[in-house]
């Protein structure tokens, strides 16, 4: 019997972890003998453009998985071309949000299959489908969640903030519109309950792993599961491997550092895994009841990242 992963993730270092367990996993992280692959998946940064419904964090993991993204910007698709957007704007439209030809199509289909009444764990099934991911992708609830962020300057949409803005403002507070109505999606429990791995991605905890964490039953789940719990710092050296994740915990109040991404996350996890810059934080860490692994938690590439995720398979021991 092979094992069974499930990552709770997030933008692009969730992607990235995600894609290690498919090439680390046989058929590349497939259901199947009781083991495979599955995501759960942010969708507080859910957005609506011209008409469309575009959800990031779920086409970040989809189209890193479908080894289609672009690894440079570490979103969208490769080879994209942007004749729409160029005449959208021609014709008026606020372009700020950047969407690619190919990419446009990916929202022109779900948005579609939305209004249907098809549920959105449905339509994301199809797509994965139909671009060849072998992994199971869920996202965290099927209502509407999204992320609001307060500033100095007012509170803004997420990707008003995130993209629009650059995420230079300072991050006051955040809500999660949505989310105290919000049911976990199909299979979102039994991912999250059911696996021999249980691992929180290096994404930003506040924007995009609170909002996984923060569906009902959601968090219980986690910190019950009898998989192997296992929490990734975003945080090397004091500084985010990517996006604006110690900005937002200096501005909330929190420490800085893989320390201060453990407090966030003991008593949700059993094992923090720190980088090897952070190793003189692992007596900290341990000292909040976690145990630690140390280990080169930068994915550089494909190679990076798949022995990333063998070193945290070698942690399963028997159930």
């Amino acid at each position: 019997m092979s094992t069974s992963v499930t990552v709770l993730a997030g933008g692009v270092g969730g992607a990235r972890l995600a894609h290690g367990f498919a090439l680390a996993l046989p058929d590349g992280g497939a259901p199947a003998d009781g083991g495979g692959l599955t995501c759960v998946v942010n969708v507080g940064d859910d957005t609506e453009r011209h008409g469309l419904h575009v959800s990031p964090d779920l086409d970040t993991v989809m189209y890193t998985l479908a080894r289609l993204n672009d690894e440079e910007r570490g979103w969208g698709l490769t080879d994209e071309s942007y004749a729409t957007l160029a005449q959208l704007e021609r014709l008026g439209e606020d372009t700020w949000f950047t969407l690619g030809d190919k990419d446009l199509a990916t929202h022109v289909v779900r948005t579609a299959r939305l209004r249907e009444g098809v549920p959105l764990s449905e339509v994301t099934a199809a797509l994965t489908a139909a671009l060849g991911v072998r992994a199971r992708l869920l996202p965290v609830t099927d209502d509407p969640l999204r992320t609001r962020v307060s500033t100095p300057s007012g509170t803004l949409a997420f990707q008003e903030y995130f993209v629009r803005r650059q995420h230079a403002d300072a991050v006051l507070g955040l809500t999660f519109d949505g989310i105290g109505s919000a049911r976990p999606a199909p299979g979102v429990l039994d991912a999250v309950t059911g696996p021999d791995l249980l691992v929180v991605a290096p994404s930003n905890p506040f924007l995009s792993v609170e909002p996984v964490l923060g569906v009902a039953g959601v968090r219980d789940a986690v910190r019950t599961s009898p998989a192997r719990r296992v929490a990734v710092s975003p945080i090397v050296g004091g500084q985010a491997v990517k996006g604006p994740a110690a900005q937002v915990l200096e501005t909330l109040g929190h420490e800085v550092s893989a320390l201060g991404v453990a407090r966030l996350y003991a008593g949700v996890v059993d094992t923090m895994v720190i980088d090897d810059a952070d190793a003189a934080l692992a007596g900290p860490v341990e000292d909040l009841g976690l145990d630690v692994i140390v280990t080169d938690t930068i994915m550089r590439g494909p190679a990076g990242r798949e022995r990333l995720a063998r070193e945290l398979l070698a942690t399963v021991g028997p159930r």
